[in-house]
């Protein structure tokens, strides 16, 4: 079926909202914060890591897994920050952080993914928008949803995205509802070979599957498919830019366990894309302060999110 292109969406000047020196607080790129946001990620997923080598028991492990699994949604989303231009001040720099520190480890390219993200950005809740259908099935039963979380935390989810295609069961499209392609899982493996390699030599070679690939295969998907329902289900777009994404307020243990990175500063990512993650709290002050919040979707945690998307 032919389906007619659709304008892209309207955009806001940010002159039209902040002062100048309020956008000189907000726009520019940090040459050092990125870099320390990433060398944290890593670093939590050695501290979780170390907590069960040196302490292992069913409590250390099953934190471990999801301090692990969050921290990997959490280099996917410095990879989108670097996606935007936002990781690093240096664009050399941003792109070789994004892709090799972030993207690959958890099977991306960074340039896939922002011919992919930009065209989200652009068509945002369209037919164009290769988003849509991770947003387009809600609201949707509680039964559903607890199968999709039950394929999550079993490794269903990750079988499809990424076993499947290496093995050649399924043709995925890239990026096309949150899979990926055969050619960035081969890529991949190629990057977690490495890892597995270095591990096996420092004789933690168990570490690996049990505390890289069980957060990957359970943890991380389930994460992922919170916060894309966080981002845009039921979130009922209009024409105005405010309107096209929803922030989610979110406690410590949330930013902790499921949001990190400030992700859950959607709403303000959508109208100011460019702005670094780590400049969206303050975005989301100023603009509650000016009155915006009124136009906004704000959802005062991921309890009411779940309650929106799947009603009963």
């Amino acid at each position: 079926m032919y389906i007619l292109s659709m304008p892209a969406v309207a955009r806001l000047d940010p002159k039209d909202v902040f002062s100048p020196e309020e956008w000189a607080l907000l726009a520019p790129r940090s040459s050092w914060r990125g870099l320390v946001l990433v060398a944290g990620a890593w670093g939590l997923v050695a501290a979780a890591a170390a907590m069960v080598v040196l302490w292992p028991n069913p409590l250390t492990y099953i934190l471990a897994v999801m301090l692990i699994g969050a921290r990997q949604l959490g280099l996917a989303i410095l990879m989108h920050d670097a996606a935007h231009g936002a990781l690093h001040a240096d664009q050399r720099i941003n792109d070789w952080v994004g892709d090799w520190l972030c993207a690959a480890p958890v099977g991306a390219r960074l340039g896939v993914y922002r011919a992919y993200h930009l065209k989200h950005h652009r068509y945002t809740e369209q037919p164009e928008d290769p988003d849509l259908a991770l947003s387009a099935p809600f609201p949707i039963t509680r039964a559903s949803l607890w199968r999709k979380i039950v394929r999550d935390l079993t490794g269903q989810t990750f079988y499809k995205q990424r076993i499947a295609p290496y093995f050649g069961k399924q043709r995925l499209e890239a990026r096309q509802g949150g899979n990926v392609t055969a050619g960035q899982v081969n890529w991949f493996l190629a990057i977690n070979a490495i890892m597995l390699l270095a591990l096996t030599l420092a004789g933690l070679w168990w570490v690996y599957p049990a505390l890289w690939i069980v957060p990957m295969a359970t943890w991380f998907p389930l994460v992922t498919r919170l916060r894309n329902i966080a981002e845009h289900a039921v979130v009922d777009t209009g024409e105005d830019p405010f309107s096209h994404a929803r922030t989610t307020h979110a406690n410590i243990l949330e930013r902790l366990f499921i949001a990190p990175y400030w992700v859950h500063y959607h709403g303000e990512h959508h109208v100011f894309m460019h702005v670094p993650c780590y400049n969206l709290p303050l975005a989301h002050d100023l603009l509650m302060a000016k009155g915006y919040g009124a136009r906004m979707r704000i959802a005062p945690g991921y309890a009411d999110v779940l309650r929106q998307a799947a009603p009963a």
